[in-house]
C-alpha cells in the first residue's frame, strides 16, 4: 500500500526491453485495483475564508439555531395575536425595533419593526406596514397609533428560531466539496474554521525528446510544444490536487528515474507520467519501473483511447500512473483513472451515473471501452441528448476543446443506434455541463463502471 512520502526509489536503471504484449485488463478491474491502492489523505484545519474548493473531512453539526431568535419577515408592526386580531382594530404603538437592536419587553402594545429585527418579548405576529393605516404620530414623526386593514393571527410574517437549522443538526456531511453556498451557511453559523482533507500531492513527468516545454521559444525542427504537462497541471488543480512539479525529460531511463526520485523526495503521493509506456524501442517505462522495484498493478487496459496505460505502486512511495503520450489518451486517463483515485484520496464518494439519448449511431470495437468526445443538448422535454463528435482520432485536441463531455460505451455495448440511452460524463469532474448537474441518474455506481 502506498504511503505519504516514503523511502527513496532504487537508482538502478539498466533496462532490458521486453517484447511480449501484456494481457488486456478490463476497465472496471483496472480502476478497482487503483482504488484498492489509494490511501485517504489526512485532515487539516482550514480557515473558512480559504475553504472554498476544499473537501470536508468531518460532518459538521450546527453550534446554534438558525435563525437564532424569532424575528420579523418584513417591515411593519409587531403585535400580540394569540387571540386573532380583527381587521379595523386599532393599536397603540409603544416603540420601534430595528435589526440589530437588543431584545425589549412589550407591555402588549404594538411595536414598529423592521425586517430581521428581533420580536419584542410577548409579541407573536407582524403585519406589513402597507396593510395598516397610520392614525396618529408623535412629534418626531414616529407612529403612535395604527389600524389594521386585515385580520392578523399568531405566527404571521414571523421567522421563528431554528426554522432554517436546528441546533445540533448535521448541516454538512464529510466528503462534500465546499462551495460558496456552503461558505454562506458556515459563516451564518459562526464557524470560522473547518477540518478539510489535505490536498493530494502529485508530480508530473512528461517524456519525449521531441517535447519543447518553453512555449516562448521558437520550435526547433522535429519538435512540438508540450501540451500534456500544462493540461495535467490545470486539470489536477481543478480537482483539488496540489501539483508539486511538472518536468519534461528525454527518452532515457536515466532521466526518467531521476525525475521519479525527485518526485518521491518532494513528497508526491501520486506521480503521473506521459509517454514511453507502449511497446516501441523508446518505450522504456514498464521495464524501468520493474527494475526500480515497482509493483506493476496492470499494463494495457481494454479501452480506447489510452490502451497502453500502466499503473504501479512504488516501494514505500507513491502510486504511479503512466499514460500514453497522445493527448486524448492523457485526457481519458486523467478523467477516468486519475479522477477516481483523487476522489478516493480526498474521501469523496464515487460519481453518480448520468445518461443521455444518443443522436449519432456508433459501432464500437467489441471488447474495448470507448471514451468518446461529445456535445450535449437538452430538448424541450428536458431530456439530454449526446452527439459524438466526428473527429475522434486521439491526436486531435481541437474537438476536445469544443466538446461538452464524454460518451462512455462499455466493452459489450454492441452497435448503438440513434435513440439509444448511453452513459455520459462531464469533460472534467467540475467542468460543467448544466445538463449533467441538472439530470443525474440516482445510483451509487461510478460514472463509468
Amino acid at each position: 500500500m502506498p504511503r505519504c512520502g516514503g523511502a527513496p526509489v532504487a537508482q538502478r536503471v539498466d533496462v532490458v526491453m521486453t517484447t511480449a504484449l501484456p494481457a488486456l485488463t478490463d476497465y472496471t478491474t483496472a480502476r478497482d485495483q487503483l482504488l484498492a491502492h489509494s490511501v485517504r489523505c489526512a485532515s487539516e484545519p482550514c480557515p473558512l475564508a480559504q475553504a472554498a474548493g476544499r473537501i470536508l473531512a468531518l460532518d459538521i453539526r450546527s453550534p446554534m439555531a438558525l435563525p437564532s431568535f424569532d424575528h420579523a419577515a418584513m417591515d411593519g408592526y409587531a403585535l400580540c395575536a394569540r387571540n386573532a386580531l380583527a381587521a379595523g382594530s386599532e393599536h397603540r404603538v409603544q416603540g420601534s425595533q430595528a435589526a440589530g437592536d437588543v431584545a425589549v419587553e412589550s407591555t402588549g402594545a404594538a411595536w414598529e419593526i423592521m425586517t430581521g429585527a428581533q420580536l419584542p418579548d410577548g409579541l407573536d405576529a407582524v403585519v406589513a406596514v402597507e396593510r395598516t393605516e397610520l392614525l396618529e404620530t408623535l412629534a418626531d414623526g414616529s407612529p403612535a397609533r395604527i389600524r389594521l386593514s386585515d385580520p392578523l393571527v399568531a405566527g404571521q410574517n414571523v421567522r421563528y428560531a431554528g426554522t432554517d437549522v436546528e441546533q445540533g443538526a448535521v448541516v454538512l456531511r464529510a466528503g462534500i466539496r465546499i462551495g460558496p453556498a456552503q461558505v454562506m451557511l458556515l459563516a451564518a453559523l459562526g464557524i470560522a474554521s473547518v477540518e478539510v482533507v489535505r490536498r493530494p500531492r502529485a508530480a508530473i513527468i512528461c517524456t519525449g525528446k521531441e517535447l519543447q516545454a518553453d512555449a516562448s521559444m521558437a520550435l526547433q525542427s522535429g519538435r512540438i510544444h508540450g501540451s500534456n504537462g500544462p493540461y495535467l497541471v490545470a486539470a489536477l488543480d481543478a480537482i483539488g490536487v496540489l501539483v508539486l512539479s511538472c518536468e519534461t525529460v528525454d527518452d532515457t531511463a536515466v532521466t526518467y528515474a531521476a525525475a521519479l526520485q525527485r518526485a518521491v523526495d518532494a513528497g508526491a503521493e501520486l506521480v503521473i507520467s506521459t509517454g514511453a509506456v507502449s511497446m516501441g524501442r523508446y518505450d522504456f517505462v514498464p521495464d524501468s519501473l520493474r527494475r526500480l522495484g515497482a509493483e506493476i498493478l496492470f499494463h494495457r487496459v481494454a479501452m480506447r483511447p489510452g490502451k497502453p496505460l500502466l499503473a504501479a505502486a512504488l516501494p514505500q512511495g507513491p502510486l504511479l500512473l503512466a499514460l500514453p503520450g497522445t493527448p486524448m489518451a492523457v485526457a481519458a486517463g486523467l478523467r477516468f483513472f486519475v479522477t477516481p483515485v483523487v476522489r478516493a484520496m480526498s474521501g469523496q464518494e464515487r460519481e453518480p451515473l448520468s445518461h443521455a439519448v444518443l443522436d449519432t449511431p456508433q459501432r464500437p470495437t467489441p471488447g474495448l471501452r470507448h471514451f468518446l468526445r461529445a456535445s450535449f443538448r437538452q430538448d424541450e422535454s428536458g431530456s439530454v441528448h449526446a452527439s459524438v463528435l466526428k473527429l475522434q482520432q486521439p491526436f486531435r485536441i481541437q474537438p476536445f476543446a469544443d466538446a461538452d463531455g464524454w460518451v462512455v460505451l462499455p466493452e459489450n455495448a454492441g452497435d448503438c443506434a440513434a435513440g439509444s440511452m448511453v452513459r455520459i460524463a462531464s469533460l472534467h469532474t467540475h467542468a460543467s455541463s448544466a445538463f449533467l448537474s441538472a439530470r443525474p441518474i440516482a445510483t451509487h455506481e461510478e460514472v463509468s463502471p
